[in-house]
Order: C-alpha cells, then structure tokens, then sequence
C-alpha cells in the first residue's frame, strides 16, 4: 500500500508557474503508475496527466497539453507536475492518485489517491 501527499499548490498570477509534488510513502513509487487529477468548484474530477510506471509513458489531456510537465523522481519516491502559463480556468483541487496498473490511471480509477492542494490562478 503506497499513501500519497501532495504540495506545492499557491495562488499565483495567470501567466505563472507552478510545481506540485507528490510524495509517496509505504512502497516504491516506481512499481507504480501515477496520475494527476483535478477537480474545480462545481465541476467534476477530471484527469490530466499521468506517467507510466514501466517505460515512462506520458499522456496529457488537451486543455493542458505544451503547458504542464509530469516527471518521475523515482530516487526520491516523488512525481511532479510542472504548471506553465497557468490559466484562471485551471483554478481546483489538485490531486495524485497511485495504481500498478496504468490502465486503471487512465481510465480514472486509482487505487491509491492523495488528499489534494489547492491552485489558485488569479490577479
């Protein structure tokens, strides 16, 4: 069992950046594939990213394709999210979530999810 934390969230100006971190704990990130999950006021939890866990695979959704960045740390047991040219809209909850299965990251079902950290874009 792998439990998650998150951080790295912040309010910042549309324009910015952003890195969000998940740290992991309770196994070995690398036998894992992660995923990166957001979730706005009023709307539902949508799946952005996401990383393979055994040829590094990446996959984007189109609304934050060329501006966000997920990387593996395997040494240090965490995943990152680089945000650039952060956009009022990408405004929600942010969230990691763990499965060994890359199939169940894609289609939104991890096993294993963080508790979230907020990101605020807004001037």
């Amino acid at each position: 069992q792998v439990q998650l934390v998150e951080s790295g969230g912040d309010l910042v100006q549309p324009g910015g950046s952003l890195r969000l971190s998940c740290a992991a704990s309770g196994s070995t990130l690398h036998y894992y594939a992660i995923g990166w999950f957001r979730q706005a006021p009023g709307k539902e939890r949508e799946g952005i990213s996401c990383i393979n866990n055994s040829d590094g695979n990446t996959y984007y959704t189109a609304s934050v394709k060329g501006r966000f960045t997920i990387t593996r740390d395997n040494a240090k047991n965490t995943v990152y999210l680089q945000m650039n040219s952060l956009k009022p809209e990408d405004t929600a909850v942010y969230y990691c979530a763990a499965d060994r299965s890359y199939k169940a990251v894609v289609a939104g079902a991890p096993a294993y999810w963080g508790l979230g950290t907020q990101v605020t874009v807004s001037s």
